[in-house]
């Protein structure tokens, strides 16, 4: 007989998460189709530039990490994840910066995007509103604008298929059309086999939720799923409201493993995911396999998320997807609202309290102007 959970009660779900963090997830695939649009009918004046900097933080962030990884191998220009209040020294008038901040007012991405007005940096602006959104205005810089009213996490599609239009329209990567209708197709398809009508034994995310329920998640990724783990990372944090981390394989096995040695009273507490791939090579695959036996007796449970599609963007997205869904009904099933970020909002009103960071940003750009 099938067990009947919370998961499988909509009524019980909807009281438990208000905000309706969960519909936003079931929307992403029309996200993504939107976010892809509104990036095709922006004009970009740039030629393709010596180096890319995406600056952002938190959930603004993820889609630069996911890009990167994504084009590790395919790119002719170095593109790296600025998050920090401050650029690299070497961002320079042949640099591209594209500043990331889903509310227009994250500090350090205003901060850094001062910095490359004053450098005199290409830039590239992706918010929903916010002071980033009106002095690139002012500034008559290219910008992309994006819808308002999300948590900027649930906006993941906003913050980084643009990125993907922009690779394409800078000459980076070319002929993506099939690869990217294969994600959003795979999106689809990840959606209709765990969305909250699928019953938890035949839904994946539902099934995962439930064995790590009362553990403390640690996600293992490789090469290109280290963004994705970080990803996952975040949305326990956030949707689950519990702590997690994450580390990529191989570099955790010069590290990390060893940290497993320690007495089974402070690790089975543990539980570990593993992001897997159906082409995985021979040499990552015997890494994997090699850390599972020698984990698997210290650790409450041993899980793994298997990529979906034919292709690298397709396989990415869908196991990133899986995870959000598993966030959220671990969340559910924690009986917490997987909306409210109580501790970010304390943070930052503490901050506004003693910093003078804005009334120097706004001084500051207005010199500029």
């Amino acid at each position: 007989m099938t067990r009947i959970t919370v998961l499988d009660q909509s009524d019980k779900v909807n009281s438990i998460d208000k905000n309706g963090m969960l519909e936003l997830c079931e929307k992403t695939p029309e996200f993504c189709r939107d976010a892809i649009e509104r990036a095709e009918n922006t004009q970009i004046p740039y030629k393709l530039p010596q180096n890319i900097i995406i600056v952002g933080m938190g959930g603004s962030a993820i889609g630069g990490d996911l890009l990167k990884d994504w084009l590790y191998n395919r790119a002719s220009v170095t593109i790296e994840v600025c998050r920090d209040y401050h650029l690299p020294a070497y961002a320079n008038q042949e640099s591209l910066i594209i500043a990331l901040s889903y509310s227009g007012e994250t500090e350090e991405t205003l901060n850094a995007f001062l910095e490359a007005v004053k450098r005199g940096c290409l830039i590239l602006t992706l918010s929903s509103g916010g002071r980033l959104q009106k002095f690139s205005k002012k500034l008559k810089i290219p910008r992309i604008e994006i819808p308002s009213n999300l948590p900027p996490r649930a906006a993941l599609a906003y913050t980084f298929f643009p990125l993907v239009i922009l690779m394409k329209k800078l000459g980076i990567i070319k002929d993506i059309k099939g690869e990217v209708q294969d994600a959003l197709n795979i999106l689809q398809t990840v959606r209709e086999e765990n969305a909250l009508r699928v019953p938890s034994d035949r839904n994946e995310a539902k099934k995962i939720a439930a064995k790590i329920n009362g553990t403390i998640p640690i996600i293992y990724g490789f090469r290109r799923y280290r963004a994705v783990a970080r990803r996952l990372k975040c949305q326990f944090n956030e949707n689950s409201k519990i702590p997690s981390k994450f580390e990529a394989f191989s570099e955790l096995n010069h590290n990390e493993v060893v940290g497993w040695e320690a007495p089974m009273n402070l690790t089975d507490a543990f539980s570990l995911l593993l992001l897997r791939d159906p082409l995985e090579s021979p040499e990552i695959k015997q890494r994997i396999e090699i850390t599972k036996q020698m984990i698997s007796p210290k650790v409450s449970k041993i899980l793994e998320i298997q990529a979906m599609g034919t292709q690298e963007l397709a396989k990415m997205l869908s196991t990133m997807y899986i995870g959000d869904f598993v966030s959220i009904y671990l969340a559910l099933l924690r009986g917490v609202d997987p909306t409210p970020t109580k501790s970010i909002d304390h943070l930052k009103a503490e901050l506004k309290q003693q910093l003078s960071l804005s009334t120097r940003f706004d001084e500051e750009i207005e010199k500029l102007m």
